[in-house]
């Protein structure tokens, strides 16, 4: 039995996520089933991370055991023969058997995308949430300042999601301008259900004036489930690099 290590991309737009579900169309279940036609045997394949319905990935990471004789350049090239147009395999790799892509990360990086101009864009509706109006750049990146380190993120989680424990280590919490496009990018060792959509729903509120950021501060530390937010919507959000 083999280990194969992928690296994806894909437009999530017409996803219900990453995850297979009892309807919709799922990112693992097209790899999964192009996966099963190439190698003539079932496949499961497990993510380093759940990506929401209408977010997308750079750079979602992947295993599969198989018992496939094909190199992976050619498992990546048949693979990208039998998917769809909305999903790649930018990397095929042999991993050690024992490589796991989820309990082997380190840290995870997602990147979310504002549209900050008057008018919405036809093109870019998809893959950016756009806001009009100001906005106070520099309380914005104070609020993210208060984000970045070890904390408990229980504010910024989704309400109900069961987890053993809501501490995460945030290594980077930053803001950047690129023309009509504000691109958030952080950085941490896990990430909760909807975490990046609602820190950056809560930022977005202190550079409206809704906020101070020191209330990002008192979000951390005495915020209960889901107070944060509310979540920004899922279309602007990428998994852009998993790290191991």
């Amino acid at each position: 039995m083999r280990t194969i290590r992928l690296t994806l991309e894909y437009d999530g737009t017409r996803f219900v996520g990453w995850q297979r579900q009892a309807q919709g169309r799922s990112v693992q279940a097209e790899v999964e089933r192009a996966l099963a036609t190439l190698t003539q045997a079932p496949a499961h394949v497990v993510a380093a991370g759940r990506t929401d319905a209408g977010a997308h990935a750079l750079g979602q990471v992947a295993h599969v055991k198989t018992e496939s004789r094909l190199t992976p350049e050619a498992l990546q090239a048949g693979l990208n023969a039998l998917l769809p147009a909305d999903v790649t395999v930018r990397e095929a790799v042999e991993a050690p058997e024992t490589f796991h892509a989820r309990r082997d990360a380190r840290f995870r990086v997602y990147r979310y995308v504002v549209l900050r101009r008057p008018a919405p864009s036809a093109l870019l509706r998809p893959y950016t949430h756009h806001v009009s109006g100001g906005l106070d750049l520099a309380a914005m990146r104070a609020a993210l300042d208060h984000l970045a380190g070890t904390h408990e993120f229980r504010a910024f989680r989704a309400l109900g999601t069961p987890t053993r424990t809501t501490r995460c280590h945030l290594l980077l919490a930053e803001l950047k301008e690129r023309g009509d496009l504000l691109l958030f990018t952080f950085a941490a060792d896990r990430f909760l259900r909807h975490m990046v959509r609602m820190m950056v729903g809560t930022v977005l509120r202190v550079g409206r004036g809704a906020l101070v950021p020191e209330d990002v501060a008192a979000l951390l530390a005495h915020g209960g489930d889901g107070a944060g937010g509310p979540a920004a919507p899922p279309q602007g959000l990428y998994l852009i690099h998993v790290a191991y």
